[in-house]
């Protein structure tokens, strides 16, 4: 996490490749446990659907070659419940 306020967060996201072949085009997603709501982003395109929310590369930073990364960030109201989990183009991923 970024920071936080009593009405709301931001968030810092590293999205790294640790397969063996290339990632063209990332989707990041998660739902939130709690009353989150994202505002903001950057490098990015994050949309929200109730708890749902989907973060898109950018265009520019949506190839990862094997251990590559991609970083975005956003802004969010709310306060953050328990890290929720995340699939990388709709597989489980590790958070760390």
């Amino acid at each position: 996490m970024g920071s936080s306020w009593g009405s709301g967060f931001t968030a810092d996201v590293t999205v790294r490749n640790t397969g063996s072949g290339t990632v063209s085009g990332w989707k990041l997603a998660w739902t939130y446990r709690g009353n989150e709501a994202v505002s903001n982003a950057w490098n990015a395109q994050v949309v929200q659907s109730g708890a749902a929310v989907t973060a898109t590369d950018a265009g520019w930073n949506g190839t990862l070659a094997p251990g590559g990364t991609a970083s975005f960030g956003f802004q969010a109201t709310g306060t953050p419940a328990a890290l929720p989990a995340f699939t990388l183009n709709g597989t489980a991923c590790t958070t760390a």
